[in-house]
């Protein structure tokens, strides 16, 4: 959980320095810069996400059976 709150604070950063970049220079790369740090970061949290059902339910329930 660490590791995630550290990645999106990281996120977070890029996202306001992208913004703020963007602000500043009027040049829309660092806009599809920010956006493609938002669609990754929201992937990651699909990922991570699918992984923690999957050890929580899947993997919990599996033993049951056993």
């Amino acid at each position: 959980m660490l590791i995630l709150r550290l990645f999106f604070v990281l996120v977070i950063l890029l996202v306001v320095l992208g913004g703020g970049m963007y602000i500043f220079t009027r040049d829309r790369r660092y806009l599809r810069f920010a956006w493609q740090t938002v669609r990754f970061a929201v992937l990651v949290l699909l990922v991570s996400g699918l992984l923690f059902v999957l050890e929580r339910y899947v993997l919990t329930g599996w033993r049951v059976f056993l």
